[in-house]
């Protein structure tokens, strides 16, 4: 067994209607003001104005900022320290999707140890102790609740920036899947390929451990049990649990695993054609599981999580193949894009995507080695 350094955090409090819990738990941090960091979908959808309500109810004043946009940029990190600057809070609350997620992180890392943004690309970068924060994901996608890294973007290069520290982990994560519930279709879509995607590549990643491989496992199950439910269903809350469980404990697996080829090919993606996460990391699964699976023992890891899956898929095709065929047929089921060339990406281009796709963090950690050209081998594939 490989060995492995377990931080079990944040606590994972999980149930219908958590959310009002949010004072009391805030309270307990000795915080009299709260930032509340989320975007104007949430709070249209009333989820901030519910959280904020629970924190006055326990004597903690909470401040909004809800100007974060999708795949934050440190631009929306800097008016969120701004706003913070000005209510100089104990707590920051994160209430959204990753992207509210990740900039609260972001606005701890500047607030609490000044500089900007970039002085905190890499790994345990903070220069001191950060503000406590909580989570309330009202997606089920990111697992960004459960993560320690911030995912930033550079305004002009589109670069996503990974700032990670032990310390910019959220100390609570409250999962109330009622939350779930006002997702529009195309999102709860594009955030339950995300999870399904991160729980199949940290399960075969060189930095994956026993613990690390336990969450992934956990994740499949529960999100390849439930996604066919949720986009049919979509007010069925026992399926909307099991898929915020499931991108919860594959956010675990990230943790302790990071991912793959996947991530990497989709991010160029990303920045360059504007294609959301979701749709580029599920139109490039098919093609990295396929690349991977040259591999005997990732061929046979692949083979163990089909053999977890209910569908007539997993009976005909073993592995690699047939993991492949089941995701490409889960994103036709949701009606997202399986080819690049339907997404506006122009072929001339995948050359430049390829060596951009190389430079990505999460490409070292990826099953097979893969440089430029393998890259551009995948890219093809999915054109």
């Amino acid at each position: 067994m490989k060995p492995f350094d377990l931080h079990p955090q944040p606590r994972i409090v999980f149930g219908n209607g958590v959310i009002d819990q949010l004072g009391q738990f805030a309270a307990s941090y000795d915080a009299h003001r709260a930032l509340v960091v989320s975007d104007p979908g949430i709070v249209a959808a009333g989820h901030a104005a519910r959280g904020m309500a629970a924190l006055k109810s326990a004597g903690v004043e909470p401040h909004l900022f809800d100007d974060v946009r999708e795949n934050p940029t440190t631009e929306d990190v800097e008016r969120g320290v701004v706003a913070a600057q000005c209510v100089e809070p104990q707590l920051i609350v994160g209430i959204g999707g990753g992207s509210s997620m990740d900039c609260a992180k972001g606005i701890n890392f500047v607030f609490s140890c000044g500089g900007e943004m970039e002085d905190y690309w890499g790994i345990g970068k903070a220069t001191g102790a950060l503000l406590p924060m909580i989570a309330v994901p009202t997606t089920s996608g990111t697992g960004s609740e459960t993560q320690s890294f911030a995912l930033i973007s550079h305004p002009e290069s589109g670069q996503k920036m990974a700032c990670g520290d032990r310390r910019a982990a959220f100390r609570l994560a409250l999962l109330d899947p009622e939350l779930t519930r006002t997702q529009p279709p195309q999102v709860t879509a594009l955030t339950g390929v995300d999870a399904i995607t991160h729980a199949v590549e940290t399960f075969v990643t060189t930095k994956r451990t026993e613990i690390s491989m336990t969450y992934s496992r956990e994740a499949w199950r529960m999100l390849s049990k439930n996604f066919s439910q949720v986009l049919t269903q979509s007010g069925e809350i026992e399926a909307r649990g099991g898929m915020q469980l499931g991108a919860c404990f594959a956010g675990l697996a990230i943790e302790n695993s990071m991912l793959g080829a996947a991530h990497a090919l989709a991010n160029p993606l990303t920045a360059k054609y504007g294609i959301t996460h979701g749709q580029a990391v599920g139109a490039m699964m098919p093609h990295v599981v396929r690349f991977n699976a040259e591999v005997a023992e990732v061929e046979s890891a692949y083979d163990e999580l089909l053999s977890m899956v209910d569908s007539p898929v997993a009976e005909e095709t073993p592995g690699g193949n047939g993991l492949a065929s089941l995701i490409s047929d889960w994103l036709r089921m949701a009606q997202l894009e399986t080819r690049l060339q339907s997404l506006g990406v122009e072929k001339s281009s995948l050359t430049e995507l390829a060596d951009l796709a190389a430079k990505q963090w999460t490409a070292g950690f990826n099953p097979r080695k893969v440089e430029s050209k393998h890259l551009l081998q995948i890219y093809l594939a999915a054109f």
